[in-house]
């Protein structure tokens, strides 16, 4: 008997695994069914290494509960009533009524509303645009995941940089042109249990064996943590602290690398002091360019100007100072006194002795020293940061603090370092900050409404999304438009992504039209119009375009009454834009490879392909190459061309220009009142490696791995409160109350309460009131939206407040007693 099965290769991206993937699988196929999926040992990112997620595709795609047909609204909203309609029927009445919203009240009017992981980032901009409406919109507050910290890197350096794992390179870490670090930092990431934002935690261990040190920052016992040379178990939202104490103890111990910052970063230039702004040749000269700015020649004893445009000094042979005090001349007459843009940024630093820094961030004085000395002394040395530093509203000061370490230890694009990231080969699909492709709004006017452009300096400069916050109040508020409707892709907004859940359910009640796009029903699509069934990776053709290698996804099956994402929006943009230019999705596919020149075809054939060297999107050491800046000149792809310790940006928006510390909004320092009443400090979203954030609870070896919330606590926190591990409890503040199972663990310090998010219940009932048990054990319920930093980024899901009770009719332990607030406190915070 002849076994029929087929073994097909192809590319893991959402829907499915969940995450942001890129891992080369072998999907095994038998009369058009899947009967089991491997991974790929010749792929260059995963190397045959494959996630439960992943594993469990043989019960994700054939799952009882997937849609296969349109569904319509046929009672109230989140009733739960619905009638399956056929494809043409849902694409005219999406039509229909999308089109006269845009009619009536704009095309802004509509939101599309994306969530994280699926390629549908690149898709849902490709309906939106041809759509007419700039407000694609990614759901969580204060755009909270990921775009926060490309953003503030941007600021720093033109562009962002992820660790070294020698993914750029054929032979991976074993390349002769890699270089171990000597030293990794893991900075708020549990990257085996969590989305790898196209890292892989598995390059570290390998790294580890052969002899990279790591220092752990996390104040959970994570694996890395637990095999650390350092672990920093620090309070959450006190990383922008302890990132200017690992910089005062740099540069104090001069621990610097004095060549990169003297002749690659902006630390010459030189600052009013009149107005604390920086000095450019505007003001030395009538003829000056605001763009261009001034440091002080060793030489000439005299200022000497540096030409942005060219990356160039106007005069020959210049030598800055690197420190000082000056007097310049003014072209209005006036002497003004100034200094370098090292010797501000070096005060800053001061501000923050080791000391201090440990008072902020309950460490150890002597293992902050420990620490940075260990970064700064190994070479090279990497660090890589996770979505924590993204959920704390002091988001870009935070981050620039970060960045500054890898560029002032000049780690910055070398072999181990970190490592400037870009699109392979230049082909850009989905779009993150800072990328432009070939999918784009008609005209920047277009972009003139987009929600909170005009308000937050990063969203008008690289950012191209929505404000969340403000879009949320938009709903309410109608001002200064109407919000009348909601395109909803691969993104469970009340059931994962969404702070404050029951606000989110008010306003897509308040709107006149909801779409949403999934494979599953969830609490969100309960409250649509009409749910449209979207396909696994293993049911469409897509591209995988985000930092290296490029690669095709590839359609190994045939769904059931499903359409990929890219289809779905490709044949309503065609209708929404009769004049759009690609006659098929694959014309587009073609279009975006354009830069690597292959076709769609031409990748498939191949699998997958690494940028060449000597190609801007593959290191080491581009900028003294000129091959980050657009004119081939050395430098970097900022406004002054250099790295900017001092951000140019940050002073146009009315920021702080300099690296710091902001306390959360709710944290024992910002709101001791609080804290007497929420005694723990409470962070959400801890990932589980058989979830991708809110999906995967209907999967049966998932849901087995992990099957009930859980909130992890110190035993002797929970012996203070009277809670036995694994009884029920209460976790609420001010803002809310939620129900989870307490797990008592020493992986957690005493004063800390650590809960995962987007806890739903699958196997309840789906119309209103339950929509599937959403406010039974959601977390974000004790999150309010609207406290995003005050450049629109960043959230505090890591960094609130709560206190934990047994549940309601549980006997009474000495949880109310003085003696317990004081234990949860937690008084040792070793």
């Amino acid at each position: 008997m002849t076994d029929t099965t087929k073994i097909v290769r192809t590319t893991t991206w959402s829907a499915g695994p969940g995450c942001h993937g890129g891992c080369g699988v072998l999907a095994h196929i038998k009369d058009g069914k899947l009967v089991k999926i491997e991974g790929d040992p010749e792929h260059p990112m995963n190397r045959g290494r494959l996630c439960s997620r992943c594993l469990a595709m043989t019960q994700y795609i054939d799952h009882p509960d997937r849609l296969h047909r349109p569904r319509k609204r046929v009672g109230e909203r989140g009733e739960g009533k619905w009638q399956d309609i056929s494809w043409e029927e849902a694409y005219d009445l999406i039509e229909e009524k999308m089109g006269a919203i845009r009619e009536q009240y704009g095309a802004e009017s509509f939101l599309f509303s994306m969530g994280t992981g699926r390629d549908v980032g690149a898709w849902i901009c490709l309906l939106a645009y041809a759509y007419g409406s700039p407000n694609v919109m990614f759901a969580l507050s204060g755009i909270g995941c990921y775009t926060p910290r490309i953003a503030a890197s941007e600021t720093v350096l033109g562009d962002y940089c992820v660790f070294d794992g020698g993914q750029w390179l054929p032979q991976g870490h074993d390349d002769p042109g890699y270089q171990v670090p000597e030293t990794i930092i893991v900075w708020g990431y549990n990257i085996p249990a969590s989305c790898p934002d196209n890292i892989f935690g598995h390059w570290i261990t390998d790294l580890m064996k052969k002899g990279t040190k790591v220092i752990s920052i996390d104040p959970r016992l994570t694996f890395f943590a637990s095999r650390a040379e350092k672990w920093l178990q620090l309070r959450p939202g006190t990383d922008g602290a302890l990132a200017m104490g690992f910089l005062n103890v740099i540069i104090t111990e001069d621990l610097y690398d004095h060549r990169f910052v003297e002749e690659w970063t902006n630390a010459p230039h030189l600052i009013r002091l009149d107005t604390g702004t920086l000095l450019r040749a505007s003001d030395l000269a009538a003829e000056g360019s605001p763009d261009d700015f001034v440091v002080w020649d060793t030489v000439r004893g005299a200022p000497a100007v540096w030409d942005s445009t060219n990356a160039q000094f106007r005069t020959p042979d210049v030598v800055p100072a690197l420190d000082g005090r000056y007097v310049v001349h003014t072209a209005d007459g006036s002497w003004v006194d100034v200094t370098t843009v090292w010797s501000v940024f070096r005060a800053e630093v001061a501000k923050y002795p080791v000391d201090k820094v440990a008072e902020i961030t309950w460490l150890k004085p002597e293992d902050i020293v420990e620490a940075a000395r260990l970064y700064a002394t190994s070479k090279p040395a990497t660090i890589h940061w996770g979505v924590a530093i993204d959920m704390t509203p002091n988001i870009t000061p935070t981050a620039q603090a970060i960045a500054d370490l890898w560029c002032i230890t000049g780690n910055l694009d070398i072999p181990g370092g970190s490592v400037i990231a870009r699109y392979a080969f230049g082909a850009v699909a989905y779009a993150l900050p800072g990328a432009k492709g070939a999918i784009a709004l008609s005209s920047k006017e277009a972009d003139e409404t987009r929600i909170g452009k005009h308000r937050y300096g990063a969203l008008s400069e690289f950012i191209w999304r929505a404000q969340t916050d403000d879009a949320l109040e938009q709903i309410f508020t109608g001002e200064p438009y109407p919000i009348k409707g909601m395109w909803i892709q691969a993104c469970n907004l009340i059931g994962g992504i969404g702070l404050d859940p029951k606000r989110w359910v008010q306003a897509l009640k308040k709107l006149d039209f909801v779409v949403a796009v999934d494979l599953f029903m969830n609490p969100t699509t309960e409250l649509a119009d009409v749910v449209l069934p979207a396909t696994t990776f293993l049911e469409k053709d897509s591209i995988r375009s985000w930092w290296v290698p490029l690669q095709s996804i590839n359609r190994v099956l045939e769904a059931d009454g499903g359409k990929p994402d890219v289809e779905i929006n490709f044949e309503l943009a065609r209708r929404f834009n009769p004049g759009l230019r690609w006659k098929t999705y694959y014309d587009l596919f073609d279009e975006i490879l354009e830069p690597s020149g292959m076709t769609f075809a031409q990748l498939q054939a191949k699998g997958w392909a690494m940028p060449p060297e000597g190609h801007p999107s593959s290191p080491y050491l581009r900028h003294e190459k000129g091959l980050l800046r657009q004119d081939r000149r050395p430098g970097f792809a900022t406004p002054s061309g250099k790295v900017e310790l001092y951000s140019v940006l940050r002073e146009r928006w009315g920021f702080e220009p300099l690296p710091h510390h902001e306390e959360p909004p709710f944290s024992p320092v910002s709101s001791p009142e609080l804290f007497e009443e929420y005694p723990l400090i409470l962070t959400t979203g801890r990932r589980s490696p058989v979830f991708f954030n809110a999906e995967h609870r209907n999967i049966p070896w998932l849901r087995d791995a992990d099957p009930d919330p859980v909130v992890e606590l110190h035993p002797e926190t929970g012996a203070a409160l009277g809670i036995s591990n694994g009884e029920w409890v209460w976790v609420e503040n001010m803002f809310g109350k939620c129900r989870l199972k307490a797990k008592l663990t020493a992986i957690v310090p005493r004063w800390l309460a650590s809960a995962p998010h987007g806890w739903w219940f699958p196997e309840k009932e789906g119309a209103e009131p339950s929509l599937y048990g959403i406010f039974e054990s959601d977390s974000n319920q004790l999150l309010p939206m609207g406290y995003q930093g005050k450049d629109g980024l960043g959230t505090h899901c890591k960094c609130t407040l709560c206190k934990v009770r047994r549940c309601d009719g549980a006997p009474v332990g000495n949880g109310d007693t003085g003696e317990s607030t004081d234990a949860a406190k937690g008084a040792s915070r070793g």
